[in-house]
């Protein structure tokens, strides 16, 4: 999929990734704070190929790539 339907499953919850990233269970998810956060907007974070949880900012060429797919519970493991 491209990314815009990669942005509208994002913001009804799901996690996305690309297939043309080099790292394994790699995906972004939109944050939408809460009352208890310390952030006031929504913003991307991407879990790393080493686990870790990160802010996250697009590329050009993430934009523009047709290899995104919704990551499922299983594949996130």
């Amino acid at each position: 999929m491209d990314f815009e339907e990669a942005l509208y499953r994002l913001k009804n919850g799901d996690k996305v990734f690309r297939s043309g990233w080099n790292g394994k269970n790699m995906w972004i998810h939109l944050q939408k704070p809460d009352h208890n956060s310390k952030m006031t907007l929504p913003y991307l974070y991407m879990r790393t190929a080493q686990g870790d949880l990160v802010p996250w900012t697009i590329s050009q060429a993430d934009v523009l790539a047709n290899d995104w797919s919704v990551a499922w519970e299983a594949d996130e493991k």
